[in-house]
């Protein structure tokens, strides 16, 4: 479309019900047996609907499983860095074989989802999973834990979607799916956009990055998870206030895009990133920021492993280009910011305030200095903090 980069394996899909199906599905689903999933589960379901896991159209057969656990690939070829799988709880499932048609339902909720065709049914092995995907079977790191908590079989087969989990009502200006996040690129002309990952609100470090990215492309495209997070992460919405008030102020509103998506963190680190990579090229994305720690969690990863792990892929495996950033921070010496490629000076010279650090600072209702956060940002967080405060 217009000059964008095409979508990962060449089309995008598409599996979501219209809305004027979704009544008629409904009432079909309501009686085919249940399959329950989890809410990472359930996001996957959501990103295979709205095409932004492309190829994919459905949750993995045993063969793709198995290979992209191996060597990050499909059985195609097409390169694919993470498992997503439907593992309902032991037992729940058991009565369902292939070839049958089956709700899937929230286990949250209680909603109904989506429907699948059941054409698989495979046991597999948690700890080489954990061990190849995570790079570590430590049941801390939460993505091996969510492994460890899933079923013993994954059920596999094309999906449709009934549901987007409410997201487009909570951000009815900020939720957008890849068809028409590429329908706004090309309608601005944009040739080269550079997506920006994030589940925080962005501090200065981050402004930087993305300013110097905005210096090499034709657009930015902020793009925030908005899926479940781990304890302690800032809710959405209020993130959402943070990123509104910095492009208010301190962006052209001609060059930025903001919108959310609704996936569910693994915080897989290097493997997470390359899927990042591929969700953003079906956004239609040309480059990708990955800094220091991408998609990481806890010391589990080298601060530069996500960068890294681009240089094992093979010429044409992925269409969109990681943007590689040194850490970034503040130079009272330089009087601005700066990496360790651009500043010459010691680091006490460096504001830096980690993520433990800032919270401690905002729950104690202390202003960080504004090297490190644009004061309308901070004064958003300090907002919720305060009123969070009120709550104990």
């Amino acid at each position: 479309m217009h000059g964008l980069v095409p979508p990962h394996g060449g089309d995008l899909v598409h599996r979501l019900v219209p809305d004027g199906e979704k009544a008629g599905r409904l009432r079909e689903a309501a009686d085919l047996p249940k399959v329950l999933l989890s809410s990472r589960e359930v996001s996957d379901l959501v990103m295979i609907g709205m095409g932004a896991f492309s190829p994919l159209a459905g949750f993995m057969e045993e063969d793709d499983y198995h290979r992209v656990v191996e060597d990050m690939h499909l059985t195609n070829g097409v390169m694919w860095p993470v498992p997503i799988t439907l593992a309902p709880p032991n037992g729940s499932a058991d009565y369902i074989g292939e070839g049958e048609h089956v709700a899937l339902v929230d286990d949250e909720s209680n909603e109904i989802v989506g429907t699948m065709l059941v054409t698989g049914r495979y046991a597999y092995d948690k700890h080489r999973e954990a061990v190849n995907v995570f790079r570590t079977d430590d049941e801390k790191h939460p993505g091996v834990a969510k492994v460890n908590a899933q079923g013993d079989a994954c059920f596999s087969g094309e999906v449709m979607v009934l549901s987007e989990g409410g997201y487009p009502e909570r951000f009815p200006e900020d939720y957008a799916r890849p068809p028409e996040t590429r329908a706004i690129f090309a309608e601005r002309g944009w040739q080269t956009v550079v997506a920006f990952q994030t589940r925080n609100p962005l501090h200065r470090s981050h402004e930087y990055l993305t300013k110097v990215a905005l210096e090499i492309a034709d657009g930015l495209f902020i793009h925030p998870i908005v899926g479940a997070l781990k304890e302690g992460d800032i809710p959405a919405e209020t993130r959402q206030k943070c990123y509104q008030v910095l492009l208010d102020n301190y962006y052209p509103q001609d060059r930025v895009v903001l919108k959310v998506y609704p996936m569910e963190m693994r915080y897989g680190g290097p493997r997470e990133a390359l899927l990042h990579a591929i969700i953003r090229q079906n956004f239609g994305c040309s480059h990708l920021c990955v800094g220091r720690d991408h998609a990481g969690v806890g010391s589990y990863y080298g601060p530069f492993d996500a960068q890294q792990i681009f240089d094992e892929l093979k010429p044409g495996e992925l269409h969109l280009q990681p943007l590689k950033f040194e850490n970034t921070y503040y130079c009272k010496r330089c009087q601005g910011m700066a990496s360790i490629k651009t500043c010459p000076h010691d680091k006490e010279h460096h504001v830096f305030i980690s993520g433990t650090k800032l919270r401690e600072m905002l729950a104690n209702g202390e202003m960080p200095p504004v090297e490190f956060s644009r004061p309308e940002v901070i004064e958003v967080l300090m907002d919720y903090y305060r009123a969070e405060n009120g709550k104990a």
